[in-house]
């Protein structure tokens, strides 16, 4: 068992590795699922209503280019985080834990790093291996990708919608819940293969601009000058 003060070397395969990237940040999982709806096929058992929700979802995310806000995470065993995070599509993403305090998750648009100091870990995978860079892709796209399973919508204009990856539909399901009047992103519940769920609300979420460049830098805190 690695010491928890001792750094740790990626060497985890690549699907462990990426499930630890994600590890305690639910809100790049909720944003993951949010690009990857699903394909023309997989929306066959919607009605007409249904899929242009949808097309209003679509719609919002993609102009969802520049933003900041701060959030709570709920655990599947109750345990409660908090943070804010930062958006700039293109490529790039940052959450800023301040309950765990410390830890971050930065997207800089070519990786995505997460970086614990209680542990003194580091890991990073690159983005375009992760299901977060559809997402923040320059055009969000929610016709291809995974199975729409429901859209639930309500009298005052709120609606959520149900989905999980078409070609991996045991992996678990995401339900992304949209308040209406204005229209926002409210909140996502994530439920994995095992059934544990994962809940994030958005107590903000505010367009931002002249977002600085650093934001989105992370280098590898554990690393030692004149380390290879």
């Amino acid at each position: 068992m690695t010491e928890p003060t001792r750094a740790t070397a990626i060497v985890a395969p690549a699907d462990l590795q990426r499930r630890q990237l994600l590890l305690g940040a639910g809100l790049v999982t909720g944003f993951a699922a949010l690009g990857v709806f699903g394909s023309a096929e997989a929306q066959s058992n919607l009605s007409a209503a249904d899929r242009a929700v949808v097309q209003q979802a679509q719609g919002y995310l993609q102009a969802l280019t520049s933003a900041q806000g701060t959030f709570v995470e709920t655990g599947p065993g109750g345990q409660r985080r908090e943070g804010r995070f930062s958006l700039l599509r293109p490529g790039k993403m940052r959450f800023e834990y301040t309950n765990p305090a410390g830890l971050l998750v930065v997207s800089d648009g070519y990786n995505v790093k997460r970086y614990d100091p209680r542990l003194n870990n580091f890991q990073q995978v690159p983005l375009g291996r992760t299901p977060l860079s559809t997402f923040l892709a320059r055009n969000v796209r929610l016709d291809q990708g995974v199975r729409i399973d429901r859209v639930t919508r309500m009298d005052s204009g709120a609606f959520a919608i149900t989905a999980r990856d078409q070609n991996r539909p045991n992996d678990g399901s995401v339900v992304l819940a949209f308040a209406g009047s204005p229209m926002r992103l409210h909140e996502w519940t994530i439920t994995d293969a095992q059934g544990s769920r994962t809940r994030t609300q958005l107590t903000s979420l505010q367009p931002a601009s002249n977002l600085p460049a650093s934001l989105f830098q992370l280098r590898d805190p554990t690393r030692r000058p004149g380390r290879n």
